[in-house]
């Protein structure tokens, strides 16, 4: 048994097919091109977003009156032996931490102490270091009211 088998020419093809594929590689081609311009112009707008300076107006007093009544708050607790001596330290420290993330942006909450000398606030750094004894040792010890005195003194120094 006997079988042909008849090849057509190479471009005999329908010139419809032949079209479609050059339009689909042009088409696929300016998508490339267009969408890689697109996201480095994408990029350059957010560079120069982040190179403008946002003006974040604070009312400074305001701030400061807010941290101050809540160290009012602790001194109370602690005088009335509503808290120990130790969690009167660890609110100290949160309330200090706090109010520097609240007039830097800087999320000092979790630093540990030379984490906290890192970022080059030798107040804040000395406040935290003190506080360190009487937060982490078995029997703490430590004048309160000195140290309370010293986070009010920060607080009302700050510019």
């Amino acid at each position: 048994m006997q079988t042909t088998v008849s090849l057509q020419e190479p471009f005999s093809y329908s010139i419809f097919l032949l079209v479609s594929i050059v339009i689909l590689v042009v088409a696929f081609t300016y998508y490339i091109i267009y969408s890689r311009n697109r996201k480095t112009n994408l990029e350059l707008s957010e560079i120069k977003l982040k190179t403008i300076p946002e003006k974040n107006i604070k009312n400074i007093s305001a701030i400061k009156e807010k941290y101050l009544g809540k160290l009012d708050g602790i001194e109370y607790k602690y005088n009335n032996k509503e808290i120990e001596l130790r969690k009167a330290y660890q609110s100290i420290s949160e309330i200090v931490r706090l109010f520097v993330f609240e007039m830097t942006d800087i999320t000092i909450q979790n630093y540990s102490l030379s984490e906290l000398k890192k970022i080059n606030i030798p107040e804040i750094y000395e406040l935290i270091k003190e506080y360190y004894e009487p937060e982490f040792t078995c029997k703490p010890t430590g004048n309160f009211i000195v140290s309370i005195n010293k986070a009010r003194g920060v607080i009302n120094k700050w510019k």
